[in-house]
């Protein structure tokens, strides 16, 4: 993932994927990398189906959209019944420990860590899932650097939540070390 990298990020409406995906792209803007970042979700605001998409280049990036992610997350059952396959063979499926994968499932390598319970019990609230996220996926393939996703996940961020965002980012950091 040197030259070119793209990320699905797959959840569902209200895991805050989009704002995931928005702090990936800003990163690597920082890192003075090409990034391009597309959003889609279900006709709910919240509860439906939601898919970020983020394309991470060290020179021109010819098509705008993700066809062959290095990189997929699945939040959700859902997603992941919807999005796993999509990853490349040499890519990497991050999904929460609570979906449960086809046995004959045979798509990348597949990281599979507590991101959802991490936020709840680590962190303490339910809603740094996606900044738990982006923590694990920046530890993983070293994308962007630790400081430029820092910066992009606390200019995002609602003021005054900025130490509990900044956990959740360690947290996620720590879960990849965890499987790596």
């Amino acid at each position: 993932m040197n030259n070119h990298a793209e990320i699905r990020l797959s959840g569902s409406g209200g895991q805050g994927l989009l704002l995931a995906g928005v702090i990936l792209a800003e990163a690597a803007i920082m890192d003075d990398k090409i990034a391009i970042q597309t959003q889609s979700y279900g006709p709910e605001a919240r509860g439906g189906a939601s898919k970020a998409e983020v394309i991470i280049a060290n020179d021109v990036i010819d098509f705008p959209k993700v066809t062959s992610p290095d990189l997929v997350l699945a939040l959700t059952q859902v997603a992941s019944d919807k999005y796993s396959k999509s990853v490349n063979d040499k890519g990497i499926l991050v999904i929460d420990d609570e979906v449960v994968l086809d046995d004959k499932y045979e798509y990348g390598k597949i990281v599979k860590v507590p991101i959802i319970n991490t936020a709840v019990e680590k962190v303490g609230k339910s809603i740094v899932a996606n900044i738990v996220a982006i923590g694990v996926i920046v530890e993983l393939t070293k994308l962007v650097s630790r400081e430029s996703v820092e910066k992009a996940v606390l200019a995002r961020v609602p003021k005054g939540t900025e130490d509990l965002n900044k956990k959740a980012l360690a947290e996620g950091y720590l879960l990849a070390q965890s499987v790596i």
